[in-house]
């Protein structure tokens, strides 16, 4: 779906924000390359009118702990909307779920799951069985390593660059 109201300054001052973080008014001008004053006023419409959720680090939990990371699908029993509230409302309050969406087809959803080791894991699967959450099956795919791990390319989604076919 396509946002309207955004120019390609916009777009520039988002995918800064979204590739560089908070930045002082002085670099993101330069970064846009436009002056200050109307690139702070820019982004402060930004911020207000929702496009920008909000500022995070990206720590290398590498660095910091030994962990496990799990895609798991999920296949409910029934398609009810109370069915697919209670599972949501179960993920949304684990930890260790730290994505899930929502697919048509085979699958009715997609988690990661990061946990501390595979015991701890196990354990998350053993709760979502026990919670009466309408679960039928799911099936899970142990993460070896990240082959890639990005954020999407904001102009070409907001159509401001052309798509590169020459790949």
């Amino acid at each position: 779906m396509k946002k309207i109201g955004l120019d390609a300054t916009d777009i520039r001052i988002l995918a800064a924000v979204q590739n560089h973080g908070q930045l002082s008014k002085t670099r993101l001008s330069e970064i846009v390359n436009i002056s200050a004053t109307p690139c702070w006023a820019r982004l402060d419409r930004l911020k207000a009118a929702g496009f920008i959720r909000g500022y995070r680090a990206e720590v290398a939990l590498e660095k910091l702990c030994n962990f496990t990371q799990v895609v798991v699908t999920v296949s409910l029993t029934h398609h009810r909307k109370a069915d697919f509230e209670r599972f949501e409302a179960w993920v949304a309050a684990q930890d260790d779920i730290t994505e899930c969406i929502s697919t048509g087809g085979g699958m009715d959803y997609v988690m990661k799951a990061i946990c501390p080791t595979l015991a701890d894991f196990q354990a998350l699967m053993q709760d979502m069985l026990d919670a009466d959450i309408s679960v039928d099956r799911y099936m899970t795919y142990f993460a070896t390593r990240v082959v890639k791990a990005s954020r999407p390319n904001i102009a070409k989604l907001a159509g401001s660059v052309p798509r590169d076919r020459t790949v």
